[in-house]
Parts: structure tokens; sequence; C-alpha cells
């Protein structure tokens, strides 16, 4: 594969779109009837706590893929393509178009996310980019294990995530003109740290401050 000229990512949540898709996957099906109302509510409060501190990365994750143990991969599949047919009208037309002018330049682009591969392949889908690294899922024989393979596509392990993909396509860092990451959180330091062009969409405290400090780019809304 010949080398693309530059190197675009995209953090998902938050970013690409203005709200977390573990959580609208849990009340799109819970209005379905497919989960429990009390799915959604205990995926919110464990994000309210992994905001404070008082659980883990992997343990918030963990409990997103824990209720997909009752799904087996072909029905997984099928709830997958009806909520990447409902997605479609939530998508900001905004975030589309930052999306396509990156793919039309020749850039390379990927989806770097902590949400599990289930939930975010229909936006990588809907996106239209050339790969998705997302929080991977244990599948055992034809059903859902419930539990993550491996560590959550978090922090260091995106840069991880992000260089195992690229010498899968004999690719570098040092075979693009430009490299850039857009995120909105703090978690993803690293991974901002590490390309050449960091811009951080809509960010948290956190990295508010680190962005002002250092120069980057901060973009209030994706336009």
């Amino acid at each position: 594969m010949s080398a693309a000229r530059e190197l675009t990512l995209f953090d998902l949540d938050h970013t690409l779109i203005p709200f977390d898709s573990g959580l609208h996957w849990a009340r799109f099906w819970g209005a379905q009837g497919v989960l429990e109302p009390q799915v959604a509510e205990a995926y919110l409060a464990q994000c309210q706590a992994y905001v404070e501190g008082q659980v883990s990365i992997e343990a918030l994750h963990s409990l997103a893929v824990a209720t997909l143990a009752r799904f087996g991969v072909e029905e997984g599949t099928a709830l997958q393509a009806r909520f990447g047919a409902a997605i479609a009208g939530v998508i900001p037309l905004a975030a589309r178009m930052l999306v396509e002018r990156h793919r039309q330049a020749g850039a390379l682009c990927a989806i770097v996310t902590t949400t599990n591969e289930l939930i975010a392949q229909p936006f990588a889908r809907a996106f239209g980019v050339d790969a998705l690294l997302a929080t991977r899922i244990i599948v055992e024989g034809d059903a859902y294990a419930g539990a993550i393979a491996g560590l959550p596509c978090h922090g260091d392990e995106k840069i991880r995530r992000v260089e195992d993909w690229l010498s899968s396509q004999g690719l570098d860092w040092q075979d693009f003109a430009a490299t850039r990451f857009y995120s909105d959180a703090f978690s993803d330091l690293p991974l901002l740290e590490r390309v050449a062009e960091p811009i951080v969409v809509r960010p948290d405290a956190r990295l508010r401050a680190h962005a002002f400090a250092h120069g980057w780019q901060v973009i209030e809304a994706l336009a």
C-alpha cells in the first residue's frame, strides 16, 4: 500500500458526535424493548462514577460489553444493522463534512475510540473512514462472551493500536507529511501529543487548559 499524504485520526464520542455512543445504544434498545431500561441507567451511573474517578475505564466498558452476552453474533449483527440505520439522522452534518474534507484531500482516516467495536462500527461506516480502532469484544463460538478482549482502546493503548494498524498496512508515522488527531478528552492526551497537529473539540476542562497552554487549536463546534 502506498503512503497517504496525511494521516487524520478522530475520537468518536463527544468529538465527531455530541453524545456517548454506548449510552445512545442502551437507550435506543431500551426503547425498543430489547434491553431493560435499567441497563441505560446503570451505564450512565457508571459513566458518572468514572468521571469522578470512582471506577476504572476497564470497569466502565466491561459493563457495556457484559450486556452483549445475551446475544449470539448473528443477532448482534442484526441489531447493529438496525442501529446503523437509526443513527443516520443523529450524526451532525458538520462532522460528516469534516471527515469528508480530509478524505477528499487524500488523507488516510481512522476513528480511534474506546467504544466497543459492535457499537462503533455503524458510526465508522456512516463516516466512511478507512479504519475503525475500537475496544474489541471476545467472541466464543457463535456468541459474545460478554467481556473485553485485551485492553480498552484508551489512553496509551490508542497509540499502540494506531501503530499496529499502520504496521499492518506497511506504514509508520514518518510516512506521512502531516498527522493530526481530533479529540475532546484529556484521557486522549497521549495520542494528541503523538501527532504533529493535535486538535481539540469541545474539550473537557483539563484538556482545554492544556490546549491553551500549548497553543493547540481549539474548536468549540464543528462547522
